[in-house]
This record gives C-alpha cells, structure tokens and sequence, in this order.
C-alpha cells in the first residue's frame, strides 16, 4: 500500500468510526467531543504503528516525543478536527492524515466525514476557474484573525465563518471558496494535511508572508497560514507583508 492510500484508507476510517460514535446518541456535546477524540487517535495511532512501524508519528492528541525530531517520515494527524463542531452535530469537522518527509507537507489525506468527501494530496486537481464576481475567503467562525476583515476589504472578498481548518481548506481545493487566511496561530497537526493536499492540487499554501510551511519542528506551533486560488495568493501575501 502506498503513503498515499494508507493516508487516504486511515483518514475515512477514523471518519467512519466518528460517524457511528455521533449517531449512536449515547453522548452529546463536550462528551462526545472527547469520545471522539480519543477512539479517532486509538485507531489511527495503532493503525499507523502497524503499517509504518518504522516512521514517528505527531498527534494532537498523543503525548510528543522528541525523538521524531531525529526521523526524516513523520506522520502529523489530526484525529478529530473541530471537536466543538462535531459535538454540535454540523458537518464542518474533519480527520486531518499527513506524512511530512524532510519537514515537507509531502502527502496529506482530509475526510470530510458527514459530507461523505476526501480528498487526497495526488487525486485532487486544480478547481476551475470561479465564476464568482467576488471572491469567498473563509474564516474562523470562533476566532476570525484580526487581518480579515481588512484583507477582505482589499480583495473585496465575501468573509464566510466556517469551522474545522480542514473543512474551510477543503472548501478551496473543491471551488466552493476562494481562499482560507488564518493567522490565530494553530499548531502542525491542525495544518499539515490540509496543506499537502491543498499543495497536490496546485494550489497555494504557505504562511501568510510567503514563508513555506515547515513541519515536525521543535515547536508545533504554526502562527499563520493561507491557503488560496493562485491568482490571488500574491495579493493576499502582499498585503499580509505591509
């Protein structure tokens, strides 16, 4: 099985078995949040141990171990991907599956789950031009950067709030929105998946001066991202520059 598969194979199965948690109705809210943090990690911690024993592993919801910092394969998930979302039964959560290889955002897979979607860094092709008059840029819809609303103003953009960093990602690489800015800080795992597939479907993806995105470092904070059509991406990096 290649990276690819076994990333695109983990991230609709932990899915699966997130959808059959919610609708179970056994918990709600906050709880069942926790819950599914917890099974989503155990399947794809054990899984990823069985295929890839040889590879690290970062995990929102592991314990970090410095020793990944040594190997050149780490695989960054993201087990439940808008935990608020998914225990308010809305569909805008995500499993976020990635293999960074030398720091790179190589190969990500994002399931979609209630949206029955994923999409895979090497399936995923370019969306076609938008036939939008105004550009749809998505945001937190808990905690919008302070840039948007001026960055909106620039581009004239229509600012839509959107949960799960995956979801409003996703948004752009299937055509629905335009671009995603986030500049609350996140951390690796929230944004490593979403950017490789984003990447595979040749579109922009690096923090919002321009810098590439760099992962499995010391510190997993990752302060800022955007994730955008190309023919807007030097605008937004422009402005984001000043």
């Amino acid at each position: 099985m290649t990276d690819e598969e076994l990333a695109g194979r983990l991230a609709d199965g932990a899915g699966r078995l997130l959808l059959e948690l919610r609708n179970s109705r056994l918990l709600e809210g906050r709880a069942l949040g926790t819950a599914g943090d917890k099974i989503a990690n155990a399947f794809l911690m054990t899984s990823l141990r069985e295929w890839r024993a040889e590879d690290a592993i970062l995990s929102e919801e592991s314990p970090d171990k410095a020793e990944r910092l040594a190997r050149d394969r780490v695989w960054i998930i993201d087990p439940l991907d808008g935990t608020r979302e998914y225990g308010e039964g809305r569909d805008d959560w995500a499993v976020h599956v990635a293999l960074a290889v030398d720091g790179q955002p190589k190969i990500g897979a994002v399931a979609i789950p209630a949206r029955d979607r994923l999409y895979r860094s090497d399936l995923c092709p370019l969306p076609p031009p938008s036939p939008r008059a105004r550009p749809i840029m998505l945001v937190s819809r808990t905690r919008p950067p302070r840039v948007a609303e001026d960055l909106a103003a620039f581009l004239d953009a229509e600012m839509v709030p959107m949960g799960s960093a995956g979801a409003k990602a996703m948004a752009v690489v299937a055509g629905d929105a335009d671009l995603y800015v986030h500049a609350g800080g996140q951390y690796e795992w929230d944004n490593c998946a979403p950017a490789a597939v984003a990447l595979g479907a040749g579109l922009h993806a690096s923090r919002i001066d321009g810098a590439p995105l760099v992962y499995n470092r010391p510190d997993t904070l990752v302060p800022d991202l955007v994730i955008a059509r190309n023919e807007l991406a030097e605008r937004v990096v422009s402005f984001c520059q000043r």
